[in-house]
């Protein structure tokens, strides 16, 4: 019998902890900027090009979290039948972090052991395993480490549902997940429904990311005969499966290097993909037709990649994951009509295929098997007719709220409400005024009183917008703290003069860090290093114990040429503040950079770890590199000059600096 209950997990846990509260004005490197698409067809590369965002505004970065973890509760709503129990973590984005097939007591997905935020998503904060929920951009979404909106309700037949939903704040969307697992079903049923409320087409993203164990017998199958490859080396590739350069990709274990791989699946085939055992047993993820794209990624046999995997998930944990998508890959954006509502139903279950066939040598034979067995477990037309059926109760209200998400949804109830707009679309994803909290108060009051204040200026806003619709009731409010917001909003839009303007004019008002901080950073974007280092003074001069700001002041210190301001400000700093490895990273580099070889060498040989290291960043190794180059020079000078010109061995690159994602990158 199919049941729905809540209950708690306890896990090894790393909390997200607070955010950074200096909003993210301008993007970082994206790892996703496509440099070479000439392989691609002209509708991947219009894609491709349609829809970036230039920061993750108006959301705020999540990289509070360290390294020490303790045991910790998490609620979880659990959906059971005889054959699947399922688990899904309400406050880290409704992830499907387990999928059991009880009969086996098989664990169908990668159950991560640990709760460890790494910084891999848009705003950071990042957990790896089970099943995320993608949604906005390109990248890992805005909420995968924030609370949903969940609730019970039950479908016509009885069966017991799971709604998660929120609103998406930089599209503007209402997004909203319908899990369920009826009494007779082999497969959970996810239905997702993503409408656009808005008078204009947004650019849309969904890539549901499905992370299963990985193994050397493990082979994954999908209904293509080519992929799209996209490595860091940012280059779109065409390639032939399974072995494009003589090694199996689809058997993950052999390849060297972190890739991924977009299966180019003809349009009109059934949309799946699968990760098989040596017994030709494992998940199968199959979906209406709506989702087109299927992907593989592969962390890589060197190095840097089984170091990223014991980072994430401990030692012995290793992971490849399989994702499915609404464009053929991750690098592109859909455009979302105004009004536009988007719904898919997905499938999750245990697939058993004739071994033998899904690990020969003919690919077009291991996908067909699949590809057959598939039919056999779940037929395409029973997923068809769940999508159908779907439309009878996807807007029904909920019965029992179960978990509560952001109040963003009610404040944007509430400015329609006042505005004389539609309100938000559907019963079936309420966001009450209850939810509202201090994060939407001050916008509140913008809505209902016309002004906008703080209780303390010297601390940095709480909240931040980047939705147009905010520029006028924000212009009419005058105060420091209003033009400093419309500042934000004319930075995100582009016009960096307007926001210069609007920032002196909140200065004008009232001298605060905010707002020296955004001129600083606007100056450092636009490569005014020299006017982003004076800002960044006065920033610091009325906020000198924000560590934030005074690591984000560092790297610009550092590129406009000033390491030995930098050394000063660091040993101002308390010890718990000297401690943190992004300071004491930064204090290496300046070492460095002033010259200093042996501080920056003693830092290293103690260690320099850093909890937020971003996928792909090149610090740690960058940094080891560069003062081996350095200390080498030093000693041939020195020895040129004893006259003994002795040979030293050039030893390794550290196993804890090294996070590369190519095997030969940043070899020095």
């Amino acid at each position: 019998m199919s049941e729905l209950r809540l209950t708690t997990l306890t896990l090894p846990t790393a909390p997200v902890g607070p955010v950074n509260p200096l909003p993210p004005l301008f993007g970082g490197a994206d790892l996703h900027q496509v440099e070479d698409a000439g392989e691609a067809d002209e509708e991947m590369r219009h894609n491709i090009g349609y829809g970036r965002v230039p920061s993750v505004m108006p959301y705020l970065v999540q990289d509070g979290y360290a390294r020490e973890r303790s045991p910790a509760e998490h609620p979880v709503a659990v959906l059971e039948n005889d054959t699947l129990r399922a688990v899904f973590l309400l406050g880290a984005g409704g992830r499907l972090q387990s999928l059991v097939h009880r009969p086996t007591g098989r664990e169908l997905l990668f159950r991560n052991p640990v709760f460890q935020p790494a910084n891999l998503a848009l705003r950071g904060a990042w957990l790896a395993g089970g099943v995320e929920w993608n949604i906005g951009t390109i990248g890992h979404s805005p909420t995968t480490c924030e609370p949903l909106h969940a609730a019970r309700l039950t479908r016509p037949d009885g069966t017991p549902v799971l709604r998660m939903w929120e609103y998406e704040r930089m599209r503007g969307v209402v997004f909203q997940i319908d899990a369920c697992l009826p009494d007779d079903s082999p497969v959970l049923l996810v239905h997702v429904r993503i409408t656009n409320p808005r008078p204009d087409t947004v650019p849309m993203y969904w890539w549901s990311n499905i992370a299963v164990p990985e193994a050397p017998d493990v082979r994954v199958l999908a209904p293509a005969d080519a992929a799209w490859q996209f490595s860091y080396d940012r280059k779109v590739r065409r390639v032939a499966l399974p072995a494009p350069d003589g090694t199996d990709l689809s058997r993950t274990t052999l390849s060297r290097d972190a890739a991924d791989y977009f299966f180019d699946v003809p349009a009109g085939r059934r949309g799946w993909v699968a990760a098989l055992d040596a017994g030709g047993r494992g998940l199968v993820q199959a979906s209406t037709e709506r989702l087109r794209g299927r992907k593989l990624f592969l962390w890589g046999q060197g190095e840097g990649g089984r170091h990223w995997q014991e980072w994430l998930s401990g030692p012995g944990q290793a992971y490849l994951e399989i994702q499915a998508g609404l464009a053929r890959t991750q690098l592109e954006h859909l455009p979302m009509p105004a009004g536009a509502r988007w719904a898919w139903t997905e499938a999750y279950g245990l697939l058993e295929a004739d071994p033998a066939a899904v690990h020969g040598a003919d690919w077009t034979a291991a996908r067909t098997a699949a590809e057959r067995a598939l039919d056999a477990l779940l037929p395409q037309h029973l997923l068809d007719a769940e999508l159908a059926a779907a439309d009878d109760w996807a807007d029904r209200a909920p019965e029992e709220i179960l978990h509560t998400g952001s109040g963003w949804g009610a404040l944007e109830q509430h400015r329609r409400t006042l505005a004389g707009e539609a309100p938000l679309p559907t019963p079936g994803t309420p966001f009450p005024a209850r939810t509202l909290g201090p994060e939407q108060a001050p916008w509140l009051e913008l809505l209902t009183h016309g002004t906008i204040s703080t209780d303390d200026p010297d601390r940095p806003p709480s909240s931040h917008q980047s939705d147009p619709v905010w520029t006028r009731p924000l212009a009419a409010a005058d105060g420091w703290l209003a033009h400093l917001h419309l500042g934000t909003l004319h930075a995100h839009g582009g016009d960096h003069e307007a926001a210069r303007a609007a920032w002196l004019r909140s200065l004008e008002r009232r001298p605060t860090a905010w707002a020296w901080r955004n001129l600083g950073a606007l100056a450092a974007h636009t490569g005014r290093l020299d006017e982003a280092a004076r800002a960044y003074r006065r920033a610091l001069g009325l906020a000198p114990g924000l560590l934030p700001l005074v690591l984000e002041a560092a790297g610009v210190l550092l590129r406009a040429g000033h390491p030995q301001e930098v050394l000063d400000r660091v040993e101002a700093l308390d010890p718990a503040h000297r401690a943190v490895g992004r300071v004491r990273w930064a204090e290496a580099r300046a070492a460095l950079d002033a010259g200093d070889t042996e501080r920056c060498g003693r830092l290293l040989r103690e260690g320099i770890e850093l909890p937020d290291l971003r996928e792909g960043e090149d610090s740690l190794h960058a940094l080891w590199f560069a003062h081996r180059r350095a200390a080498a020079a030093a000693d041939d000078a020195a020895d040129d000059a004893d006259g003994t010109g002795a040979a030293r061995p050039a030893p390794g690159l550290p196993r804890a600096y090294d996070f590369r994602m190519l095997a030969a990158e940043g070899a020095g």
